[in-house]
């Protein structure tokens, strides 16, 4: 099992649950974050930080395997984020829609640390 980012992040980012991690595996796109699966140690510190529940062990949320795959890919290739920032300013918008990824998910990396 791993904790992998869902859905709900897209245009929240928030990173309440970046400054907890204790093996800094999260890692910053544009508008949405991913914990690089390799790197995880299962702890689940993070879950609970995240206030819109975008966070899930794999086991629960992604029977597909969809937001593993999603969260593997640019865990390689977006920048470590390891201190906290403020939401994105449109995150009190999107914070109780469904269904985000495929019409508002950038690709574009974040800026990282």
């Amino acid at each position: 099992m791993t904790y992998i980012v869902t859905d709900a992040c897209v245009r929240c980012k928030y990173t309440d649950c970046v400054e907890v991690c204790p093996v800094d595996c999260f890692y910053e796109g544009e508008n949405f974050l991913v914990i690089h699966p390799d790197e995880c140690i299962d702890c689940g510190v993070c879950e609970p930080e995240c206030p819109v529940e975008a966070i899930k062990p794999d086991t629960e949320d992604d029977k597909d395997g969809k937001w593993l795959a999603v969260n593997s890919k640019f865990a390689e290739i977006w920048p470590n984020i390891t201190v906290r920032k403020d939401p994105l300013p449109e995150a009190e918008e999107f914070a109780d829609k469904t269904n985000k990824f495929d019409a508002h998910f950038s690709e574009k990396p974040g800026a990282g640390d």
